[in-house]
């Protein structure tokens, strides 16, 4: 099952996706994809549903973030070997974890605003995974089960203000825009494998990365596990699981985003994503 949430910023419906890959409107049903319905139970509730039932949505909605009011967003560092050889740091014995803030996530084809004095601005397709259950100090062997879905999430990092302003990453991957999720949330039954998924990702029509998950450093169920000995992670929360090779840093020489810049990216049966990168409101005055 394919969950969306669409219309504009603010005002977005929760859907369904067919089939066909229309999107049928669910709102008659839920009130919005949030932590209720991301549990079993509310789960199996909407997979009864027979999608033609449901009001058919004409045109072409804009795509908002697949879950409403996520409380935390949390990023693994250097999760793949190859991305940490070509940003020269040591493949990690533990997860790097840090958080990237709620006010950056966004729908998956918004554009991505370049921040005021920025010129680092890099690009990372990562798979992302939805929580569906409160999860505390579970094991790898019951990790999943806590999982609802998994979707489509580009990483967007501002290099300079990450790396070189001082203190922790999350200043460097927090500023609006810089976290679109979606289109769409895919629920794992969907997905046999979530360590078998091929990732990719453009700018202007150049691929630059090119990968697949079975090569991440720490596995989802891994990663679901160790994360929730630290915190307890609640239905609606997220985990963007690390990028492959091919940003912008690593490149000889680097290669940044720049206002006109189009990407687009997606993973192996969880759909893409497609961005137009703008300049700051500042930047153009």
């Amino acid at each position: 099952m394919k969950l969306c949430r669409y219309g504009n910023p603010g005002a977005e419906k929760p859907g369904l996706i067919d089939g066909h890959g229309a999107i049928r409107d669910l709102s008659g049903v839920i009130s919005d994809i949030s932590a209720d319905v991301l549990g079993r139970d509310g789960l199996r509730k909407l997979m009864a549903i027979a999608p033609a039932t449901l009001p058919l949505v004409e045109g072409s909605p804009r795509f908002g973030t697949p879950v409403a009011h996520v409380g935390k967003m949390l990023c693994v560092g250097m999760n793949y070997a190859d991305h940490a050889a070509e940003t020269n740091a040591p493949v990690p014995e533990q997860p790097v974890l840090f958080m990237k803030a709620t006010t950056a996530i966004g729908g998956a084809n918004d554009p991505i605003v370049i921040p005021r004095g920025s010129v680092k601005t890099d690009w990372e397709v990562e798979l992302g995974v939805i929580i569906g259950e409160v999860t505390r100090d579970v094991s790898i062997d019951q990790a999943l089960d806590h999982v609802a879905g998994y979707a489509v999430i580009n990483d967007v990092s501002e290099r300079e203000f990450q790396l070189e302003h001082g203190g922790q990453w999350v200043k460097g991957k927090s500023c609006d825009s810089f976290g679109p999720i979606g289109p769409w949330l895919v629920t794992k039954d969907e997905v046999a494998d979530p360590q078998n998924l091929s990732l990719w990702l453009e700018v202007n029509g150049h691929r630059y990365q090119h990968g697949n998950t079975r090569t991440m450093v720490f596995g989802v169920a891994h990663l679901v596990s160790y994360i929730s000995r630290y915190m307890t992670l609640m239905p609606g929360d997220v985990i963007s699981t690390g990028t492959p090779a091919g940003v912008g840093l690593g490149l000889h020489p680097p290669t940044y985003l720049k206002p006109g810049d189009v990407i687009e990216l997606g993973i192996e049966g969880l759909g893409r994503q497609r961005q137009d990168v703008i300049a700051h409101p500042a930047s153009r005055a």
